[in-house]
């Protein structure tokens, strides 16, 4: 059991409602209000405003049954995201990490990406450990995220969570530009335009078209490593009547990363806290040609018709092509003295995975007998497609100098060679119902229930030689049904509580779109069961909101290592995890502006084992890696002269374990940070930034090879916003 430190409750007990209490949102079809970067405290925060990642009842955070967080554009923009996986430090007990080989970590809830659904405007690839890899924050509206079991919602793969990155669209009631311009350390620099135009005016059809471009690029801290990156997000918003709109969305994404940065070796021995040699920080062992790539295409269209004042139609029909490519040298390990770098594990891979699917909803309000009850019912339907490329060289390349080493080149590798070959073609169908209700018991006692239930069909193709373990050919149906089941209850006005109960389900191994016959074989989903209570509640008159919320989450059936036979696996494993988590957004006076989170997670494997050298070694009662006990956050804004804005902030996390065995592991770690904004020139702002201000050396992930993936050292950035 973790030894419980009050050194995060000193660092930020008060904040895990900064993010709710900005939600600041508008409708799906519709962005929020243009915001200027830097500006000053919001008059009154609310958790009043309907949030579609919670439900799709139209419901906000207060009235649904669960722990709701969204972070706004302007908090985005006042907190200098940079990307996704910065956004989502705003929410309580969140931590992110982007390892070239699985750049979508994210934990949450005591769970990893494989059990978290990241979401893309409400879709999910079902591939997100890689494929949700972040995405610079300018095309982006806002990120909400639901807590704990979401199966119901999105479908298998949500039992720590959901998280649902909005890109803005087309907003009608204004026509207005956006540009940012910024640099910073290790010649990083963003470019980036946004432009919204209603085209025509008059009676009959009305068009608003929104377009949004940006470009950033930087040199990385460690050797080698540079990466560029375009986002194009386009929108069309035609009102064909009164009732009935369209939204044509298209968003085409491109990223190049030079020699990806995979980790930096630990010293031996490599038990316990893991320590680097300090000369190593910045140097980069894979070789000089690695390489990441991806393109990425979205095309969504989406048909709003409302049929009467109560009861709309949306039918949403959507297209998701990725390649995605890899060439690199990915595990370094010191020797025994400490002197070289042993260097290995070259891997030349592709992924080409399509997705096109169809969701129709219908939402109706009415009554069920006299109880005022509204609904939401529909059904999705989805092909997934993805083909992987693999070829590798697991023997060690060399042995090299810590710090003065010729890189070599990917093909140096003996035995590697040119070309690519398809291994797997996974293909995934999908057909979903699923039904939402919220009915009024009482004027102050809502019910809110959901049920889905999926029928998932999976064929995989072996394209190599077939084997007994490794089929020509196999398929297999799962029908999962998926639920919650909560109360609301207005205490009074500005204050409500809830208690909740929710399922999901989840692949007892991998993912399905890379699942192979060892990890399925006749095994069924694994099932996920939440409980969870909390509340939600303005304070001082409305000039702070404060949330709460307590819950405990297991999975079971997860496959695990015949204790009698470590080289097949059994459906028995069972992981569960408990905690709480609270978050505060006050508006201290009328010119500062405080919020903080704070989130204990105690989560642990009940009963697992896992294949050492062919022994079935039991890890029950270890935690899983990299999920901390303590996170913790504070942002402090402060309008304390005419157009000038001062801010800070302070992270920390606590120490996590490398690997189940949890024999290696991190010390916590607190980053702190700073802003200076000045508004003084008309709908422009300029914004100095520093991040990591102590320059701490932390591991923003443990592998389990084990190495540290370094978080970034100390930056400065200046940037340039302006609104027209």
């Amino acid at each position: 059991m973790p030894r419980l430190s009050l050194r995060p409750l000193a660092a930020a007990l008060p904040a895990a409602l900064a993010s709710v209490a900005h939600a600041q949102m508008a409708e799906n079809t519709r962005a929020p209000d243009v915001v200027v970067q830097g500006r000053a405290p919001a008059e009154k925060l609310s958790l009043d405003v309907p949030v579609a990642t919670g439900s799709r009842l139209n419901l906000t955070p207060r009235e649904t049954p669960a722990s709701v967080s969204v972070v706004d554009r302007d908090t985005i923009e006042r907190r200098g995201a940079i990307d996704t996986q910065d956004i989502l430090r705003s929410v309580p007990g969140i931590t992110a990490a982007a390892p070239p080989g699985s750049a979508g970590s994210v934990f949450y809830r005591g769970f990893g990406a494989a059990s978290l659904t990241q979401l893309f405007n409400g879709i999910t690839v079902q591939y997100d450990a890689i494929a949700a890899r972040p995405v610079d924050a300018w095309i982006y509206d806002r990120v909400e995220v639901i807590g704990g079991p979401s199966s119901f919602l999105y479908g298998a793969g949500a039992v720590g969570g959901a998280i649902n990155y909005v890109t803005k669209l087309p907003v009608r009631e204004a026509d207005f530009g956006q540009a940012r311009l910024s640099a910073g350390s290790y010649d990083t620099t963003q470019l980036a335009l946004g432009l919204n135009r209603r085209l025509g005016d008059g009676e009959g059809v009305r068009n608003t078209a929104r377009l949004d471009v940006n470009r950033s690029a930087t040199n990385g801290f460690v050797d080698g490593n540079a990466r560029e990156a375009w986002q194009v997000a386009t929108s069309l918003l035609t009102d064909i009547t009164p009732a009935v709109s369209h939204t044509l969305a298209l968003e085409y994404q491109d990223e190049r990363i030079e020699r990806p940065y995979w980790g930096t070796p630990l010293l031996n021995p490599t038990l316990g806290d893991g320590a680097i040699r300090p000369d190593t920080r910045f140097e980069n062992y894979n070789v000089r040609d690695g390489v990441y790539e991806q393109r990425v295409t979205w095309a969504r269209s989406v048909l709003d018709v409302r049929l009467g004042e109560a009861t709309t139609l949306r039918n949403t029909l959507y297209h998701y092509d990725a390649q995605r490519d890899y060439r690199n040298l990915e595990v370094y390990r010191f020797n025994a003295l400490n002197t070289l770098v042993n260097r290995s594990a070259a891997f030349l891979q592709r992924h080409d995975q399509e997705l096109t699917g169809n969701r129709l909803e219908l939402t109706h309000a009415g009554h069920l007998g006299s109880l005022p009850s509204d609904w939401a019912t529909g059904v999705d339907v989805s092909v997934n497609s993805q083909t992987r490329y693999p070829s590798s060289v697991n023997a060690t390349f060399d042995s090299v100098n810590p710090v003065d080493f010729d890189p070599r080149g990917f093909y140096d590798v003996p035995g590697m060679t040119p070309g690519l070959r398809p291994d797997r073609t996974n293909r995934v169908q999908t057909v979903a119902l699923f039904v939402e209700n919220r009915t009024r018991l009482l004027p102050v006692l809502s019910l809110v229930t959901g049920l889905r239930h999926d029928r998932i069909d999976l064929e995989v193709f072996n394209q190599r030689t077939a084997s007994a373990t490794d089929p020509a050919y196999f398929q297999r149906v799962f029908e999962p049904t998926t639920g919650r089941l909560g109360l609301v209850w207005d205490v009074q006005p500005g204050a409500a509580l809830y208690v909740q109960g929710s399922t999901a389900a989840d692949p007892p191994a991998g993912i399905l779109t890379t699942a192979n016959f060892s990890q399925l074989r006749d095994f069924d989903l694994t099932t996920g069961r939440q409980v969870e209570a909390g509340g939600k509640f303005d304070v001082l008159d409305g000039r702070g909101a404060f949330t709460a919320a307590v819950y405990s989450i297991t999975r079971k059936n997860l496959a695990v290592a015949d204790p009698n036979n470590p080289g097949t696996t059994l459906p028995v494993g069972q992981q569960s995890s408990r905690g709480f988590e609270l978050a505060l957004a006050l508006r201290v006076t009328r010119t500062v502006l405080a919020e903080t989170n704070y989130a204990y997670t105690d989560a642990e494997f009940d009963q697992f084992t896992e294949n050492v050298g062919g022994t079935a070694v039991s890890r029950a009662g270890n935690r899983p890696p990299n999920i901390p006990v303590h996170v913790a956050n504070l942002w402090l804004a402060w309008d304390f002269a005419r157009d000038w804005q001062l801010g800070g902030d302070a992270r920390y996390v606590g120490g996590r374990y490398g690997n189940n065995a949890n024999t290696v592991s991190d010390g916590d770690y607190t980053l702190f940070g700073g802003f200076l904004a000045w508004r003084g020139i008309r709908s422009t702002t300029i914004t100095g930034r520093v991040r990591n201000l102590t320059d701490e050396v932390y591991a923003a992930n443990i592998t389990g090879t084990p190495m540290f993936w370094l978080g970034m050292p100390r930056t400065f950035e200046i940037a340039v916003q302006t609104t027209f």
